[in-house]
């Protein structure tokens, strides 16, 4: 069973799996520790990950980025008009009531939702583990923001289904990171909490997390977050400063140009990169726009400068997180620093001087929160062991119930989990009615949402009531941060006896009063969650296309095998292996070789696998008697030499006077003998056959004819040359001589043990 935790990224994805006593980060399948977060289209198939990333550049307009950003998010969103869409190269469209992307897909323009684009990268971060792990991939754990909200969550868990995902739990990216810094912990106090704060600086947003620990237990006090403050950031201020330089130098307009504006992104994260651990770098950028090439060279202090201003904002989400823990900065014990963007120097300074701490540096920037995951969904699985360690996290945002008023109800609305409430939380609200009833959940406090966001969560009717009754409403916020009303009852007052012991020691009974469950009732719920049909739907578009890209890598690996054949066949043809092929078809070989180089080319650039499949097999029915002439004629030398060492030394060894074979029949030793000179004498007379032989005729003999007479010979000495030796027979005894004395035994003590009388 998997044990997989995935940290999805806006800029990449990190993927670890519990195994061998551990939690590993695996590799995809360039090598890389991290898999970019990209979705490229193409006119014959999709490009997922490091693939995508590869064509970035190039296939700019079909190639989709910043995937978490759309998560859960409507097209006609402020964040997606004003933000999103310039900076990402793709045309944002609506799709299905979602923001998704308008791409060229299978030579025809085609829409996907943020939930089709996050299953396909999903199912390659499945597919990536899958092959690493060698068994089929299904439980998980997911990483979200902590701001993230119910219908991002939802959109997230949808996503992960689709891609045949079974998500056990959706965890906050901080609280990830959290549990993989405190079940490593084995110095934690038991009485007076040990409080850290975790910042989280990736690249679109940065988080903020104060954390309680306690032995065998973390609590989330508060946490903070800044939606507009991560990596592309600090990309965007490069990127603005060298576009103003190029046009001034080189009277080039980057901004007018989008797969300009897309190089300048890339050059710039990577000046950004190398500033982090330089004091300068150089920007390089060949064919910028206009064939024009570009160069520059940035100082960390010029960056600096020119970041000031998103320096400063560190200070205000780390207050606020704080405040929401109800503590101060001198009851901070530590600072972990997670996230790609918080190696800046000037950021670490700067959180440094904020809390008055130094920075830690136990967790892995880059790795910690999907080490998390992958530890939290090993707490989940049945199948691992894992040291108790209690998470508690919390609910972002408050939300409330609303409901219809009755006259004999004044109160319309509840917050039913409020700020910092533990998650997952289970409440039992109680209402009077005499007929269905519709409650609303909504988030309480709209303006602290991401910006864009609907406030309304769900709406929930609870039916079946057809006269007065009291009714247990069990609202539940889940494991994955997700509201869900989960039954509703009516319950009856009812007089019970009970039995109890009085202070005389005599049993009595009496009468009280409790309320049971009578019957239960219907909840007919509606949230964000995306439809059946809908689902059916997109699981069964991506199944069509995983198809369709496993068709055509294996046509296209078929068609490189072709291609590599010819080429490679080709050239030995006329080289090494040109003595091992008839010289009645060499030049004919070589004319198809060529041709099928030529076709690959040509016409032969977009055939069905089968096709090149079979032409493969033609060349092969005249190539693989040539290829396997040529090893032969490697091999034989080789075994003929080992057969003849083989003889030599079972020969030595049967006409040996050494003792270790005096015991041994000279009859059975001259069988060895005469084996050995039967073998060598087949082995001569089939080389003297095989030396008449062309090279390129059939041989005579084969390297494995004589590796099976050399095991048969083997076979035959061995079992004569370890014939044991015989036990000596025993000494007879011999007459005293007078006077001398019978040597008793030794006594075995532990005969002398078995006979002793033990009480």
């Amino acid at each position: 069973m998997s044990v997989v935790g995935f940290d999805v990224g806006n800029l990449q994805a990190v993927i670890s799996v519990a195994r061998n006593r551990g939690i590993d980060v695996i590799c995809n399948e360039v090598s890389n520790r991290a898999t970019p977060s990209l979705v490229s289209f193409g006119v014959k198939q999709r490009f997922i990950g490091e693939a995508a990333k590869t064509q970035e550049v190039s296939n700019f307009k079909n190639t989709a980025s910043n995937l978490k950003r759309l998560a859960g998010r409507s097209f006609a969103d402020p964040e997606i008009q004003e933000i999103e869409k310039n900076l990402t190269p793709v045309e944002l469209a609506e799709a299905d009531g979602m923001a998704g992307v308008k791409v060229n897909y299978l030579g025809e323009q085609q829409t996907f939702s943020n939930v089709q684009l996050i299953a396909m990268y999903l199912s390659k971060l499945k597919e990536t583990t899958a092959s690493e792990i060698n068994i089929p991939v299904s439980d998980c754990v997911i990483t979200v923001p902590g701001w993230f909200t119910e219908i991002q969550r939802r959109a997230v868990l949808s996503a992960a289904e689709i891609a045949g995902l079974n998500c056990l739990r959706l965890v906050n990216d901080l609280t990830a990171a959290s549990l993989g810094y405190g079940i490593t912990k084995l110095d934690l106090p038991e009485d007076k909490p040990r409080n850290v704060v975790f910042v989280d600086i990736g690249h679109s947003d940065y988080s903020v997390n104060v954390v309680s620990f306690l032995k065998g237990q973390l609590t989330v006090r508060g946490a903070a977050y800044d939606l507009h403050f991560g990596g592309r950031d600090f990309d965007k201020v490069i990127m603005d400063k060298l576009a103003e330089e190029f046009k001034e130098k080189f009277k080039i307009d980057v901004y007018s140009n989008k797969k300009a504006i897309l190089r300048l992104r890339v050059a710039a994260e990577r000046c950004k990169r190398v500033l982090s651990a330089n004091p300068q770098a150089a920007v390089n950028i060949e064919s910028i726009m206009d064939d024009r090439d570009v160069s520059t060279i940035v100082n960390r202090s010029d960056f600096e400068e020119w970041a000031e201003g998103l320096f400063g904002r560190t200070a205000d989400t780390i207050q606020k997180a704080l405040e929401n823990a109800g503590l101060k900065v001198e009851d901070i014990d530590a600072v972990e620093m997670v996230g790609g963007t918080t190696r800046i120097p000037a950021i670490k300074t700067t959180i440094s001087k904020i809390l008055n701490k130094e920075i830690s540096t136990t967790l892995n920037q880059d790795e910690a929160v999907s080490r998390g995951a992958a530890l939290q969904c090993a707490m989940l699985s049945p199948v691992f062991k894992v040291r108790d360690f209690r998470v508690n996290d919390i609910c972002s945002y408050p939300i409330k119930l609303s409901w219809a008023p009755t006259p004999e109800e004044e109160d319309t609305e509840i917050v039913v989990f409020d700020n910092n409430n533990n998650m997952p939380s289970t409440k039992i609200l109680t209402f009077h009615r005499s007929e269905p009833f519709t409650m609303e959940a909504n988030y309480v406090n709209p303006a602290e949402l991401p910006r864009g966001i609907n406030p309304w969560i769900g709406q929930y009717t609870i039916k079946g009531i057809d006269q007065p009754s009291e009714i247990k409403v069990k609202v539940r916020l889940n494991i994955h941060g997700i509201l869900s009303v989960e039954s509703a009852y009516t319950v009856e007052e009812k007089e019970i006896e009970e039995e109890f012991t009085n202070k005389d020691g005599e049993k009595e009974t009496k009468k009280t009063k409790k309320l049971v469950k009578k019957a239960d009732l219907s909840v007919v719920s509606q949230t964000t969650a995306l439809s059946k049909a809908l689902m059916d739907q997109y699981a069964e578009k991506e199944s069509q296309m995983a198809s369709n890209d496993r068709l055509i890598f294996a046509t296209e690996a078929a068609k490189n095998s072709l291609e590599e054949y010819g080429y490679e066949m080709r050239d030995k043809v006329e080289g090494s292996y040109g003595p091992y092929i008839d010289p009645s078809i060499k030049d004919k070989f070589c004319s198809d070789l060529n041709a099928v180089v030529d076709w690959i080319y040509d016409e032969g650039d977009d055939q069905p696998k089968s096709v090149y499949i079979e032409k493969l097999e033609a060349l092969k029915k005249v190539g693989s008697p040539v290829v396997e002439r040529y090893r032969e004629a490697e091999e034989r030398p080789r075994a003929e030499r080992a057969l003849r060492a083989t003889l030599q030394r079972l020969t030595e060894e049967a006409m040996s006077s050494d003792d270790k074979y005096s015991h041994i029949p000279p009859q059975d030793k001259q069988d060895i003998v005469d084996r050995c000179d039967r073998a060598r004498r087949w082995l001569d007379e089939q080389l003297g056959k095989q030396e008449k032989v062309p090279k390129h005729d059939t041989p005579i003999v084969l390297s494995r004819d004589m590796a099976q007479e050399e095991s048969a010979v083997v076979a035959f000495a061995t079992p004569i040359l370890n014939k044991p030796k015989p036990a000596p027979k025993p000494a007879e005894d011999t007459p005293m001589e007078e006077g001398e004395k019978k040597e008793q035994p030794a006594e075995n003590p532990e005969e002398k043990k078995e006979d002793m009388d033990i009480d």
